[in-house]
């Protein structure tokens, strides 16, 4: 698979499930087992913002040549991967989240991005890429 094709999937998923959590919040909340009230709301819905912005940023840049900045933004998606799922899976322990069916899914979708944002993170060459300053 291109850096292109993975940024372009990554970007549907951040934007599908960025709509969902802005425009459906609780229906993200009951589906983890959650009890959904005002602030869950409010909290998930800046999610949803979040990942609609992280969405278009992994659209906009799905066709960059190689750079220190792409690097950086490839690198930075492997946190939010990787911090999302252990949020999720520590949720889960201390029975925040209740449904198992609500974290893996989404584990197993985290895992695969991240995989996928180190691997063409890593494959930029920092000191060979194109420096735009």
């Amino acid at each position: 698979m291109t850096r292109k094709i993975f940024l372009t999937i990554a970007s549907a998923i951040a934007l599908g499930v960025g709509s969902m959590a802005l425009l459906f919040p609780r229906i993200l909340l009951d589906s983890k087992g959650t009890t959904p009230n005002a602030a869950t709301d409010v909290w998930m819905t800046e999610v949803g913002i979040l990942l609609i912005g992280i969405g278009i940023i992994a659209f906009g840049v799905r066709t960059h040549r190689d750079s220190k900045t792409l690097k950086m933004v490839l690198t930075g998606n492997v946190v939010i991967q990787i911090g999302l799922m252990l949020i999720e899976v520590i949720a889960y322990v201390n029975g925040i989240i209740t449904e198992l069916s609500g974290i893996v899914p989404n584990c197993i979708l985290h895992v695969l991005l991240a995989f996928g944002f180190a691997y063409y993170s890593l494959k930029i060459n920092a000191k060979g890429a194109v420096n735009f300053q």
